[in-house]
């Protein structure tokens, strides 16, 4: 085969190049010529401009964004942002910046600075009930490790959080943070949920929900170790404390309101090992009648004496039996019966009662 011989292109075929390619001919062309004519001290000046151009405006870029994104104080050059910054502060995520928890996309981040600009809002707006910082950000610290944040408190074996967050499906951010960066609750915080759940009896009125509702206990009801922290003497605290079987570090009464608390002595070989809720009623009747006890020995009316004392003498279960202690004892009926008549062997209280029926 014939070579092909290479041809100048014709007018016509010059004329139907795009009119861009021209373009990026000429500006080639004027680049060499200019090149050509500039000396070489010359060129390497502009080449130094233009480094330095792009990588100020490199560093600028870099600075600002690691400014707006990881510099808390972008956040409070915004003056309503003042009094969450000063809690910010105060809290144990002084140490976290703000992006770690509060994640906005660039559009959402633009929207705010618009209505913040055309609202002219005046203080951060209330948060409660709103989630702001969504559980994934929270867990990611508090659940799993975060190698940034190892000393996090976690709540894997709080029975507290599996109720509220797992099985509830409650947000973090609605008991912790439904004041602006004030984590813990407030004392009385659970009644915004718990309607109704006031404590009768006195001294018990201003406690804390959590100085009684634990996580020791798998339904959250106050174990005995509980309410012995206040109706113990000092031995049985010091006992709990050490042994870290009561959990006093945010919510603890006061030693006044201890040492108005009435101490019982409640056996280690006592009779019934329930715990003290099955009688002490703290939301409705605090103090057990018969009506209590009789909910779990329905029958006891019936046997022996026990008629005679309940309906005739009309006396209360817990004037015999001793609450904590229980059993009427042979040292104790001597003063116990005779109270009210002559004394009676307890050994034979049962069976007389059931040979007069």
């Amino acid at each position: 085969m014939e070579e092909m011989e290479e041809k100048e292109p014709s007018e016509k075929e010059s004329a139907e190049k795009p009119p861009f390619r021209k373009g990026i001919k000429g500006l080639l062309d004027r680049w060499r010529a200019f090149r050509d004519k500039v000396p070489g001290a010359a060129k390497a000046i502009i080449a130094i401009l233009i480094i330095a151009t792009i990588g100020g405006a490199g560093f600028t870029a870099f600075t600002t964004y690691n400014f707006t994104q990881n510099n808390p104080k972008f956040c409070n050059s915004c003056h309503i942002m003042n009094v969450a910054f000063a809690a910010w502060e105060m809290s144990g995520h002084a140490e976290i910046n703000c992006h770690e928890c509060h994640h906005l996309s660039v559009a959402e981040l633009n929207a705010l600075m618009v209505s913040a600009f055309i609202k002219r809002t005046e203080k951060v707006p209330v948060r409660y009930g709103k989630v702001i910082v969504p559980w994934k950000y929270c867990i990611s610290c508090h659940w799993e490790e975060n190698e940034h944040y190892p000393a996090a408190k976690k709540i894997n074996n709080s029975r507290l959080h599996a109720k509220h967050y797992f099985i509830e499906k409650i947000e973090c951010a609605k008991c912790h943070g439904y004041k602006v960066h004030e984590f813990k609750p407030e004392e009385r915080y659970c009644l915004e949920c718990h309607k109704g759940k006031e404590v009768h009896g006195r001294g018990m009125g201003g406690l804390a929900c959590l100085n009684c509702h634990t996580d020791r206990t798998p339904d959250l009801k106050p174990g005995t170790s509980k309410c012995l922290f206040c109706h113990g003497d000092d031995s049985v605290r010091e006992m709990l404390i050490l042994d870290n079987t009561i959990d006093v570090k945010y919510f603890r009464p006061s030693d006044e309101l201890i040492k108005q608390a009435t101490k019982i002595d409640r056996p280690k070989d006592a009779p019934m090992q329930f715990f003290c809720y099955a009688c002490h009623k703290p939301h409705g009747q605090v103090k057990p009648d018969n009506g209590t006890c009789l909910s779990c020995h329905p029958n006891e009316g019936k046997v022996g004496n026990h008629r005679i004392h309940i309906e005739d003498a009309e006396l209360q279960c817990t004037h015999c039996h001793k609450p904590h202690s229980w059993a009427v004892t042979k040292k104790l009926s001597k003063t116990l019966c005779s109270e009210c008549h002559e004394y009676r062997n307890p050994d034979t209280f049962l069976s007389l009662g059931s040979k007069k029926q």
